[in-house]
């Protein structure tokens, strides 16, 4: 069985535009060529990989799980073709991080700052992803470095205590949450309006499951692209948020926003650094580890300075 990137390359696109003819043209060929080769692959791997309809075509399940394996080679190959690419510029290394959103929007910039300062030569892909996404990256070597939050498996995977991440709830001055010292639910907030990011933000999809799991759903008046503007939401009286702490507190000094804390077990999550093998990685990489754990150690006194790399669930 043989597979041609042109032919991955054609079903992804395909795929993406529900039309043989669309997918032909995104692919620079004509409509019978890319006919043909679709036949062929469809031979060669003895089953269909398309429904043809007169409305378009769609994926049979052979063709989804085709999909979704060409999606990951093609992606492979354009981290190869930018690695390969950086060297010939005289960049020495390339470093890709995943990072839960807490992690990317308050803790990683100045840490990233510092790196870059020292590592001149070393440039870094850094993506903010679900917790169980980043450790399903790690372990496929899809990314080097990964920070996680919450009760997330990691077997197999060396991880390195971080950061502690607490979510909270954030109301304008004078909503009638604002004096709950005791805290409150997050199940409390759902018959409110929600001030939440955009789909794409691993928190906004954090929340999601945890409203699938209580069988509701999260009413969002707004969404926005950053913890900033959902506070300027906030005090503005659009709705309520879940935000992290740190992100809470800062925008407070400035904002008339107040926090009240979640009483939800899954609000307070440890945060650990998770590598496949930390002494596989490139020196520039285990840098970067160095100062992650130097920054953690200075920010919170239950981080030792050198923790033990462990294997196991991190949470």
């Amino acid at each position: 069985m043989h597979f041609d990137l042109v032919d991955l390359r054609l079903m992804v696109r395909v795929a993406e535009s529900n039309s043989l003819t669309r997918g032909a043209e995104a692919s620079h060929m004509s409509l019978p060529a890319a006919s043909t080769r679709i036949k062929n692959l469809e031979e060669s791997i003895g089953a269909k990989l398309l429904y043809r309809t007169s409305q378009g075509v769609t994926l049979t399940p052979p063709g989804q799980a085709f999909v979704h394996h060409a999606r990951q080679v093609l992606g492979q190959i354009e981290h190869l073709r930018g690695d390969m690419q950086e060297y010939a510029r005289g960049i020495k290394g390339h470093l890709r991080v995943f990072a839960n959103t807490t992690a990317l929007g308050e803790f990683l910039p100045p840490v990233l700052r510092s790196y870059l300062r020292t590592h001149p030569d070393v440039n870094i892909d850094l993506r903010e992803r679900l917790s169980h996404d980043i450790v399903r990256a790690v372990s496929e070597g899809q990314t080097d470095i990964g920070i996680v939050a919450g009760h997330v498996r990691t077997e197999n995977l060396q991880t390195i205590p971080y950061r502690q991440d607490r979510l909270v709830l954030v109301v304008p001055t004078g909503h009638a949450l604002a004096e709950a010292g005791g805290g409150v639910g997050f199940e409390q907030t759902l018959d409110l309006d929600h001030v939440g990011l955009h789909e794409s933000s691993a928190i906004h999809a954090f929340l999601r499951q945890v409203c699938d799991g209580l069988h509701r759903s999260l009413r969002l008046r707004i969404q926005v692209g950053n913890f900033e503007a959902a506070c300027r939401m906030i005090e503005a009286a659009v709705g309520v948020g879940i935000l992290p702490e740190s992100a809470a507190r800062r925008h407070g000094q400035t904002m008339a926003i107040r926090i009240v804390p979640l009483t939800d077990d899954w609000a307070v999550r440890a945060m650990h650094v998770c590598v496949r093998h930390l002494e596989a990685l490139p020196l520039f990489a285990r840098d970067l580890v160095d100062l992650l754990v130097a920054d953690a150690a200075q920010a919170a006194p239950w981080v030792q300075p050198a923790p033990p790399v462990r294997t196991g669930s991190a949470g």
